[in-house]
């Protein structure tokens, strides 16, 4: 299995839908991995797998907003394919 650590700034469509598939209210404190990088600088990651890469994704405020983001496009295309057939007839405003 790849082990891969990735910044919020190279994450892919595909690594931001898992993140929101697996923390969809947000992630706490027992899901996130604290650990040492080559520099010997503190970095915090929460985990994310597939079936052949596990990634550590560094987390901080642009990760959740980028998490946010994400879900709030998601939503929106959601909303465009509200067919009007799925409304009540006595809920529509002709004028």
């Amino acid at each position: 299995m790849d082990r891969k650590i990735v910044d919020y700034q190279k994450l892919t469509d595909e690594i931001l839908q898992l993140l929101v598939e697996k923390y969809p209210d947000g992630y706490d404190e027992s899901d996130i991995i604290t650990f040492r990088n080559i520099r010997n600088e503190v970095v915090e990651a929460v985990e994310i797998r597939t079936d052949d890469t596990m990634y550590l994704v560094k987390i901080g405020t642009r990760l959740v907003q980028a998490m946010e983001d994400f879900m709030d496009d998601d939503d929106d295309q959601d909303d465009d394919d509200l067919d009007f057939k799925d409304i009540p007839d006595d809920t529509i405003d002709e004028n």
